[in-house]
């Protein structure tokens, strides 16, 4: 029987993955394509990890700060896309992946709900329940991933008439995408997180599904994106009441090649983006000055990076948290929840909080010989230091590009990136509409739906 599922399954993604990658939105589908029936068939499409997990975008990791390139590794680059992403001068993208593996995502967390909408709820209420709520995180997830990267910053004042992404909701494709506005995008997300919160049990057993602990973790960096604090603080600390365990550095081995394990016990869902070989640990070089912020007894500086032995004193990241090179983690764990806990609690004026969170993470961090417990209680100066501590623990972390969007609506925070490429000097100015990347090209030809602005 198990056989014969696995076969049926195998025939409903080879049909998917059949459809082009410039019709994916907005053909109609193949009329004979199988389609799961049954809350064991759901359960297989929810395990198939290499898609539900994994080929998120990266262009927001290739834009950011977290490294440079030296001129003749980035005029060696083979990508196009790739090379012009990372000046900020791209003017068409014709990499449907960035856009479509994502939407990928959705469309079989709206076949899986298609298909829990049929059942009775009685007859396995556990299992109902448990692919509900996951369906609904994995469509959140995806479409978090795609407004991060091809949005403008979030507003509130402004969201509800900048361009958001296209919700798709059905598991038809037979209709036309169209791009709702950024309000309606995040309420929509939203909306997702708190349904797979209301479904998911605390616990699972296989690694690659979410659990209760982890929509509450996706839902606190929503909020957190959004800038709406109070909520955020919430929902990270619903999350650490029920999974709350750091690594401690100090037992992890700086001379690994990749120190940290895949699917450590920090991880609450484990989601990686496309392989990007830009990013590959013998090509970015980790930015100096962000380098130099590592104290000298911080695990991280030997955990998270090798020197070149061909460029010295340049580094390579290697504290992947897929224990893996070119492939970011874009994935939950607890210790961004930490953060996002600390940031919000300072915001909101839970100062001692904040403190707690911060030094919690950081003594999990930092030789417990030299450590020494953070006492500012100023809002403004403990602000400074828990961003700056965020800035270092996320690192190739898939949020940078989100807290630059975020933190450049503050003077405080504002910064503009600059690139050097055979002596030619490229900016990024805060703010800039260039935050918002490119749709692909065949997508926005196929569907009618309005480019982002430049």
């Amino acid at each position: 029987m198990m056989k014969r599922i696995k076969q049926y399954m195998f025939m409903v993604i080879v049909a998917f993955f059949s459809i082009s990658c410039s019709n994916f939105l907005d053909l109609k589908p193949d009329q004979k394509m199988a389609i799961p029936e049954s809350l064991e068939h759901c359960e297989l499409l929810l395990n198939d990890y290499t898609t539900m997990n994994t080929g998120y975008p990266t262009l927001g990791e290739i834009a950011n700060d977290d490294y440079f390139l030296k001129t003749a590794d980035w005029l060696s680059l083979s990508e196009f896309e790739e090379k012009q992403s990372y000046i900020w001068a791209l003017d068409m993208i014709n990499l449907n992946n960035q856009w479509q593996n994502s939407y990928k995502v959705v469309y079989l967390s709206n076949q899986i709900l298609d298909v829990v909408r049929k059942q009775d709820p009685n007859l396995d209420a556990q299992k109902y329940s448990n692919v509900l709520g996951a369906a609904h995180f994995f469509r959140a997830f995806a479409f978090h991933q795609v407004a991060t990267t091809f949005t403008l910053p979030y507003r509130e004042s402004t969201a509800a008439q900048e361009m958001g992404i296209p919700l798709r909701l059905k598991p038809e494709m037979d209709y036309k995408s169209v791009r709702t506005s950024l309000k309606e995008s995040y309420d929509q997300i939203i909306s997702d997180y708190k349904v797979a919160i209301a479904n998911l049990p605390i616990s699972v057993a296989l690694k690659g599904r979410p659990q209760k602990g982890t929509a509450y973790a996706g839902l606190a960096r929503v909020y957190l994106e959004i800038q709406d604090y109070a909520q955020a603080y919430l929902y990270a600390d619903s999350c650490l009441q029920l999974q709350y365990e750091l690594l401690n550095y100090k037992e992890l081995n700086a001379s690994a090649g990749f120190p940290i394990a895949r699917f450590n016990k920090e991880v609450l869902f484990p989601a990686t983006g496309l392989y990007t070989p830009i990013l590959s640990q013998y090509v970015a070089r980790v930015d100096s000055n962000l380098y130099l912020e590592y104290g000298l007894h911080d695990y991280r500086k030997g955990l998270f990076f090798q020197p070149n032995d061909t460029d010295l004193g340049t580094y390579g990241f290697k504290g992947s948290y897929n224990n893996s090179d070119a492939q970011p983690f874009v994935g939950l764990t607890t210790s961004e929840v930490y953060l996002i806990r600390a940031e919000s609690a300072v915001r909101i004026g839970k100062v001692n909080q904040a403190l707690s969170d911060i030094n919690m993470l950081l003594k999990n961090r930092i030789d417990a010989n030299y450590f020494t417990a953070i006492v500012e209680t100023n809002p403004e100066r403990l602000l400074r230091i828990i961003l700056a501590e965020r800035r270092k623990e996320l690192i190739f972390r898939g949020q940078r590009w989100s807290d630059l969007k975020r933190l450049n609506q503050d003077e405080r925070f504002k910064k503009t990136l600059v690139r050097v490429i055979d002596g030619k000097e490229y900016r990024l100015e805060p703010n800039s509409l260039k935050y918002a990347h490119l749709i692909p090209e065949l997508v926005i030809s196929e569907s009618g739906m309005p480019q982002n602005k430049r």
